[in-house]
């Protein structure tokens, strides 16, 4: 038997050991994992799946890497508010400077991920910061993970990575490729191993601001989510449908139209998407950046909650044309019943659940500069 082989084994079964009864260990999930180092050529989104399995998305290289990160919890949250991020996460990462690409805090140990660009070099890097507010890099050079590449129609390329997330017991990413149908979303099924295995769909939706059906515009954010025994992605876009996208049961190379459900309102660019629930109500909540003058409070970065009895909107009197709006007109009428302005997550760049209402948000500390570190900080939801 390989001897790698068999470390790796060992660690798994060891981490097995360690988790709560029930869950799986990340590399559970794993086929023919392969030691690191693990080597990325950019750091874009990142998300977490189950038992501590870190996605991250390397756009250049047109892959996701999948990597046990064995920090399998106990959760500890994070006891106070950390300013000036950069400056915390560019000092355990040994580089001048830095800019934050995305965030995601692991619910299996409370632990908050960062992906991020150091300079001078435009170094992809990945760092966790603790509960005690220390920061250092993750270790990427022994972790056990697989690399999945995207596949793409012949002679198209993938320019973006705009989300992913683990759903369905697989990893789903939202992307944006070359082809006259650019917005992409992808599908790669456990257990996770090397090479391309993804399923791809192409994907149209109808904009209720533009009033027309577009092709172009990629997934901002968005969850997966199961209705009634159908396999959905709901995902938001600039100026701002949410639609859904049935994809369970697909040949991959589909066409997909997807079914908006609320519009939000141009102007707008969504960053997370999440679920909670409170007080017997379940919510959908996108944080969005206004790119336009701001509408809805102090800050360009706000957020919306919508009621989630929206999403099983399929009449034609209640989709795409017709979707409930986010109307500024009328914002406490019936135009606006359900979907709702969330105050908490004002100036909220980016936000990543923790459990149900508790959320880690990354958060501008000031509004007017455009160059002003951020905080980080927990945050319940109302």
């Amino acid at each position: 038997m390989n001897p790698t082989r068999s470390i790796l084994a060992l660690a798994s079964l060891l981490l097995c050991s360690s988790l709560p009864a029930g869950e799986k260990s990340a590399a559970s999930y794993f086929k023919n994992a392969v030691p690191g180092p693990v080597e990325l050529v950019s750091s874009g989104r990142i998300a977490f799946g189950p038992g501590g399995m870190l996605l991250v998305s390397d756009p250049r290289s047109a892959s996701i890497v999948a990597i046990d990160t064995g920090d399998a919890g106990p959760v500890e949250r994070l006891s106070r508010r950390i300013d000036d991020i950069e400056s915390v996460l560019a000092k355990a990462a040994r580089v001048e400077s830095l800019v934050i690409v995305d965030m995601a805090v692991n619910p299996a140990s409370g632990k908050i991920y960062f992906s991020a660009t150091g300079r001078p070099g435009n170094l992809p890097l990945v760092l966790a910061l603790a509960a005690d507010g220390s920061a250092s890099p993750v270790d990427l050079g022994s972790a056990a993970h697989v690399r999945i590449t995207l596949p793409s129609s012949e002679n198209a390329q993938l320019r973006n990575v705009t989300d992913l997330a683990w759903g369905g017991e697989s990893v789903i990413v939202a992307g944006q490729s070359s082809e006259e149908f650019s917005n992409k979303i992808y599908e790669i099924p456990s257990p996770l191993e090397h090479g391309e295995n993804a399923r791809y769909f192409s994907a149209e939706t109808f904009h209720v601001a533009h009033n027309k059906w577009e092709t172009k515009a990629p997934i901002q954010s968005f969850i997966p989510w199961e209705e009634d025994g159908e396999f959905y992605v709901v995902g938001a876009f600039a100026c701002t449908p949410i639609a859904k996208f049935p994809i369970g049961g697909l040949e991959s190379g589909s066409q997909i139209k997807g079914t908006s459900v609320v519009e939000l309102g141009s102007g707008n660019r969504p960053r997370n998407m999440l679920i909670y629930r409170k007080d017997g109500e379940e919510w959908l909540v996108t944080n969005t950046q206004r790119f336009k003058d701001n509408l809805f409070g102090p800050s360009k970065y706000w957020a919306a909650r919508v009621k989630m009895d929206y999403l099983s909107a399929n009449s034609p009197e209640d989709t795409n044309e017709n979707a409930a709006r986010r109307n500024v007109k009328h914002p406490s009428g019936p135009e606006a019943q359900g979907i709702e302005v969330v105050e908490a997550l004002f100036g909220a760049v980016m936000v990543s659940q923790l459990e149900n209402d508790q959320v880690v948000v990354l958060r501008e500390t000031d509004p007017a500069a455009e160059d002003a570190p951020h905080a980080v900080e927990l945050v319940a939801l109302p």
